[in-house]
């Protein structure tokens, strides 16, 4: 097995990310090139965890796409938009 289904599965997280950091900087779609990021960053996330599927599991590839995207997206939340971090 080559690396490239995991280089899809990365950057489709890391798009993912952009995509849902993208939806909050949009202001609820209020600010465009936000909006527009939204869109942009969540068709290539798409895009690339398809490629990603044709040679991985799919249990395997949502389980680690999710999890750590969740976790990414917590830290920017932490540390770009100071959100508290507590135990919920």
């Amino acid at each position: 097995m080559t690396w490239t289904p995991w280089l899809l599965l990365s950057a489709a997280i890391l798009f993912e990310v952009a995509g849902i950091t993208s939806m909050k900087l949009s202001r609820g779609f209020a600010d465009l090139l936000p909006s527009l990021g939204v869109l942009v960053f969540y068709v290539c996330s798409a895009s690339a965890i398809i490629l990603a599927l044709k040679r991985l599991e799919l249990s395997v590839a949502y389980a680690i796409w999710s999890g750590v995207g969740t976790a990414i997206t917590a830290l920017i939340g932490v540390a770009y938009f100071s959100e508290p971090m507590n135990a919920m």
